[in-house]
């Protein structure tokens, strides 16, 4: 039974309404708005930064609130009162997956933020493939699903590929920008009118790998720095201040983990509960049948970068948890649980054993798999060199970026250390007569 803040997204408002979208992941969520607008939906993703978004956020909710809600509620509020958009003819659009945090519950105070700022008769439609809620104007069907899915996809694929291009393009924002053209022309073949072909889907992977690896580069002293932590945190740059940004303009190249990633923890999740609780038997063969699918299409993406480029692929992603063995268990899944720990140890296995760890303040499933692994994973990986970063309404930018910059310091004398040893003669023995 719904609350009373509650109002559906009817057929009716699909035609004339604007539907606002909080950016998490930049090339993902454009890439998802231009297959939704081939179906006929109005949809703007919010692109706005700075400080004043989450003030306003807290002018609605308060200081004990996750970080990344009141910068959603912040998002939100500041666009209804922008004057840009008609709040009559305006919908806002939040994920819920079932679990715990802001995956679910937060969309309640998104509601009560609304209302308490004059905007109650404003649509707060749930995105959710569980059909947690009821709104006849936005129904998922098998055929949005497969074109978001391919999205999340192509989004990881780009994402990896400006990563590994851009500290070393000659020309600054080329790597971008040839994300942003094929972000325009996957939107039309992934939605209404278009036809998944998967043979067509790996030519694609194919052209997009060669064009990024055509791009201009040139040798520069990098060091690579891996970042993990709350998802929101860790892929908006709103939440984390242009974080990747400013690890490029430090000499670092990035490493972020894909969101088909995530995507395989909630499905190896159901597994899990399966295994331990005996919950949802009916479903096991069908989720372990997709679980599989899901890890062959993610060998796939990486079996396209390594075969058509010199740049390095994924691990294949049934090997994650094993990583986590006599760590910790695979049955510590509320937020990024177990995931967090993993890509950690992902990223040393890979040889990027510098780690930004990224978390809201005050979050405690994240200060628990995040900060709290640090230890038993030096203990596994010696030369790890970790930081776990807070992020917080109240938090100073410059004393996260200094703290950022130490990390760079010992990163960069760790590899000139690892250099030299390389390059150092032979010792001679003496020759005794």
């Amino acid at each position: 039974m719904h609350d009373k803040s509650f109002v559906p997204f009817t057929k009716e408002m699909k035609k004339d309404y604007t539907i606002l979208v909080p950016n998490m992941l930049p090339m993902h969520f454009r890439l998802m708005v231009s297959v939704f607008k081939t179906y006929g939906y109005k949809m703007e993703l919010l692109d706005d930064t700075g400080a004043d978004v989450a003030e306003v956020g807290l002018e609605y909710t308060h200081n004990d609130t996750c970080y990344p809600a009141i910068l959603v509620v912040g998002q939100f509020i500041k666009a209804l009162r922008s004057g840009k958009y008609n709040p009559d003819k305006t919908a806002l659009i939040m994920s819920q997956t079932g679990g715990g945090c802001r995956a679910s519950n937060y969309i309640s105070l998104i509601r009560k933020a609304l209302k308490k700022a004059g905007f109650g008769h404003v649509p707060v439609i749930s995105f959710s493939i569980t059909g947690l809620e009821d709104h006849p104007g936005f129904r998922m069907s098998l055929k949005k699903l497969h074109g978001l899915m391919y999205a999340v996809l192509y989004g990881d694929l780009m994402m990896h590929l400006v990563g590994r291009v851009r500290p070393y393009e000659i020309e600054p924002g080329s790597a971008t920008q040839l994300a942003e053209k094929w972000t325009r022309r996957l939107g039309r073949e992934l939605g209404a009118e278009g036809k998944i072909c998967y043979k067509h889907v790996k030519e694609n992977y194919k052209a997009i790998v060669e064009e990024f690896a055509a791009i201009p580069m040139q040798t520069r002293n990098t060091v690579q720095v891996g970042v993990v932590g709350e998802i929101f945190v860790k892929y908006s740059p709103l939440a984390n201040n242009n974080l990747e940004d400013f690890l490029v303009s430090e000499g670092a190249e990035v490493t972020v983990p894909g969101l088909l990633d995530f995507c395989l923890y909630c499905v190896y999740n159901s597994l899990v509960e399966y295994r331990v609780y005996k919950r949802k038997k009916l479903a096991y063969p069908f989720v372990k049948w997709a679980y599989k699918k899901i890890c062959q299409r993610r060998e796939d993406l990486s079996r396209a970068v390594t075969e058509n480029s010199m740049l390095s692929g994924f691990m294949n992603f049934e090997k994650v948890p094993v990583l986590t063995e006599g760590i910790i268990s695979t049955a510590v899944k509320m937020g990024e649980g177990w995931l967090l720990t993993a890509e950690m140890l992902e990223l040393c296995e890979e040889g990027c054993t510098n780690i930004v760890c990224t978390q809201p303040f005050g979050c405690l499933p994240n200060h628990i798999c995040g900060k709290g692994m640090m230890k038993p994973i030096k203990a596994r990986y010696p030369h790890v060199n970790i930081v776990a970063i807070d992020y917080d309404a109240g938090a100073s930018r410059v004393n996260q970026e200094n703290r950022i910059k130490l990390m760079l310091a010992n990163a960069r004398k760790e590899k000139a250390e690892r250099t030299a040893k390389k390059t150092a003669p032979e010792t001679m023995c003496p020759v005794v007569y």
